[in-house]
């Protein structure tokens, strides 16, 4: 079967996809790439068979755990038909040819080396994202999600047989799933490993298929989690929940859960590591003659006094005010914020007079840096 790109990105939607999401974007790509709309352009033909091939499959509840569990090869009438030729990972496959060459090197050329299908397979690892104010990735939080995973059919025990009887052996490769074939070339023979046809690579055979799954052993599931977020988190790190992702198949441990996390901005801080940062304006009075002014923290104002003759873009330190630190929540880092004196605008004539009188007042030897400035260029 030549290679064909994944359904779920022709479709341009996660495998949690819900149906109306992928009914939503197979209407948009069919409308995009339909033959009216594109006439005589061979590449949107294509592309439009693509994207009715995936829609055939995943708008089907029954065809799409097929596809899940099995990929392609699910639909593939060389692989041998629904399942066959996928072992829940990806191992390497020079078919006949590899296995003559892998019996004389050890399987260096793929044939010796293949992953045997009716071997214990992990489950597939699920990938979701979270979002998180500020606060709660600051102090921690609790979040309840959903997601979709693939689990173990309850009536067949993931077996796919009816009833969770336990399969037969396959009689035509003793259960190991491969069969071995003799080659004859130039007057020699070569023995290579397949998979067997008959149990297509399962080592064994089931007679009544489970009516539940329909034999494929496993069944979609929508999960319910909460998750404890701890304090201290930032942004794009991952939380790992062991075992939460697709359960595994013939005994094998399921998948794992990853979190990606995203914090949403705040209006007031920036972080930057343990640490925040804020910029408070003040007036002209405030930063010349000191005052107590309020800073906002991440638990609520406090008060702070402020210097007389305080300069704007004058930093300020509040220990211990910041982001607690992610392993040991005891320590926190600081909240360092800046003054910005604001120039007032709009004044009145009373109030330009009382300005003009307080720089006569003041003439230049209250200012520092600009009684400086000039002699610097002498």
């Amino acid at each position: 079967m030549a290679d064909k790109r994944d359904y779920y990105e022709v479709l341009g939607v996660d495998k949690s996809a819900s149906d109306a999401d992928i009914k939503k974007a197979y209407r948009v790509l069919a409308k995009k790439y339909h033959p009216d709309m594109n006439p005589g352009n061979a590449e949107a033909e294509a592309k439009f068979k693509e994207v009715n091939e995936a829609y055939e499959v995943l708008s089907d509840s029954d065809k799409k755990a097929k596809y899940d569990q099995y990929g392609h090869a699910a639909f593939d009438p060389a692989a041998g038909g629904f399942g066959a030729g996928y072992g829940g990972g990806y191992s390497t496959d020079f078919g006949d040819l590899g296995d003559i060459f892998g019996s004389f090197f050890g399987g260096a050329f793929g044939g010796g080396g293949q992953r045997r299908r009716n071997g214990p397979q992990r489950g597939d690892d699920i990938q979701i994202r979270v979002s998180l104010t500020f606060e709660e990735a600051a102090f921690g939080a609790k979040k309840t999600i959903t997601y979709t995973r693939l689990r173990k059919c309850p009536d067949c025990k993931g077996n796919g047989s009816e009833g969770g009887q336990a399969p037969e052996i396959c009689p035509n490769c003793r259960g190991t799933g491969q069969v071995r074939t003799v080659h004859n070339m130039g007057g020699m023979q070569f023995q290579s490993t397949g998979t067997c046809e008959k149990c297509r690579g399962t080592g064994k055979i089931v007679k009544v298929p489970c009516s539940r799954c329909r034999g494929a052993g496993m069944e979609r599931e929508n999960k319910n989690l909460t998750v404890d977020i701890p304090a201290g988190i930032d942004h794009g790190e991952k939380i790992a929940l062991r075992s939460q992702g697709c359960d595994g198949k013939n005994g094998g441990p399921a998948g794992d859960l990853i979190i990606q996390l995203g914090v949403q901005s705040h209006k007031i801080f920036k972080r930057e590591g343990a640490n925040i940062y804020c910029e408070i304006p003040v007036t002209i009075a405030e930063a010349v003659l000191g005052a107590e002014i309020e800073v906002p923290t991440l638990e609520g104002s406090q008060k702070f006094d402020l210097p007389e003759g305080t300069q704007s873009g004058t930093s300020f330190t509040l220990k211990g005010k910041g982001i607690p630190n992610l392993s040991n929540n005891s320590r926190r880092g600081d909240l360092i914020f800046t003054v910005a004196v604001e120039i007032p605008t709009g004044l009145s004539t009373k109030q330009k007079e009382a300005m003009r009188a307080f720089a006569d007042a003041c003439g230049e030897s209250n200012y520092k840096k600009k009684k400086g400035f000039f002699k610097k260029g002498k």
